[in-house]
């Protein structure tokens, strides 16, 4: 397929190279134009304005938030060249992979239908490095003709696709559902780790027990060790993103009239993390809070 693929962070650089593995045509936009070099060495087009890499049969955005994916596919008044909407053909489908609010993905969904546009939100779960192994997970909805067209490359980027029906913003509340499950993963073993280090008991070890029994799960085992080793650079989610992300799902939670009591202890834990410093900082920093109240340590990052 020609694929245009905007946005080449940590995610949006795995997803583009597995593209080009699987033999897809890939044309690469990014700000920050040195980014697409290491993709143009493997075979990508690089292309100079967005409008550029929404010549093809799909374009991929994987941007950090809500104002730089409005920019992307609206179009940036200080940028030349036009966004996603006025620049994709009709019939053409818009996939967006980043993690934005419920209320955006309607009306970017509103804005393609107006335009004979297609528009599927695809935003995937998994760090960086199951981004550079082709083993994300794909949450995914949209018209069921437009998601069936880019299910070739769903399956060059992930393991497993997971539909959830054909209205976009779906997709985008699930998620910020489960991005919300892994901050209170993070919240809860970290206290639980803190109440046991309190006790005398080596984390390590404790560790080992709890994904060796009935927490034998990638998400305990991955974040359990940062928050024993206290290793939160480089950062493969930034705390910032994170704390972006729980705004998002209380803002939904808002919309919906379904109440979040740990999204709101988690919003304090972010703010926090962010006064003391931690902006550089993996989300899994949050659990410094839980030390920090138990006399145990102080913020890593701390101005």
């Amino acid at each position: 397929m020609k694929v245009g693929l905007i946005g080449l962070g940590n995610m949006g650089s795995g997803m583009a190279a597995n593209l080009l593995k699987a033999g897809h045509e890939v044309t690469v936009y990014n700000r920050t134009s040195s980014k697409a070099q290491p993709l143009v060495a493997q075979g990508a087009r690089a292309a100079a304005q967005v409008a550029e890499a929404c010549r093809g049969d799909v374009v991929i955005t994987m941007l950090a938030d809500d104002h730089a994916l409005e920019s992307v596919v609206f179009g940036d008044p200080g940028a030349s060249g036009g966004g996603v909407v006025g620049s994709l053909a009709r019939g053409a489908v818009h996939v967006s992979s980043s993690t934005i609010s419920v209320a955006l993905a309607e009306r970017i969904t509103a804005a393609h239908a107006s335009n004979g546009q297609r528009f599927v939100s695809a935003p995937v779960f998994g760090r960086p490095e199951a981004a550079a192994a082709a083993k994300l997970f794909v949450a995914v909805a949209g018209a069921a003709d437009a998601v069936q067209d880019c299910m070739p490359l769903f399956e060059s980027i992930g393991q497993r696709t997971f539909r959830f029906g054909d209205r976009p913003s779906a997709a985008n509340l699930v998620k910020l559902s489960g991005n919300f499950l892994i901050s209170t993963v993070i919240e809860s073993l970290s206290e639980a780790m803190t109440l046991v280090a309190k006790g005398g008991v080596d984390q390590r070890q404790y560790l080992d027990f709890l994904t060796s029994t009935l927490f034998n799960a990638p998400i305990y085992k991955t974040y359990g060790g940062m928050i024993a080793d206290r290793k939160f650079e480089p950062a493969g989610f930034a705390a910032p993103l994170g704390f972006k992300d729980n705004r998002l799902v209380l803002a939904a939670a808002e919309t919906l009239r379904a109440p979040l009591p740990m999204a709101n202890l988690i919003y304090n834990r972010f703010l926090t993390l962010m006064a003391h410093g931690g902006e550089k900082l993996d989300w899994a920093a949050i659990s410094q809070g839980s030390a920090e109240d138990a006399g145990l340590m102080g913020f890593a990052g701390r101005k």
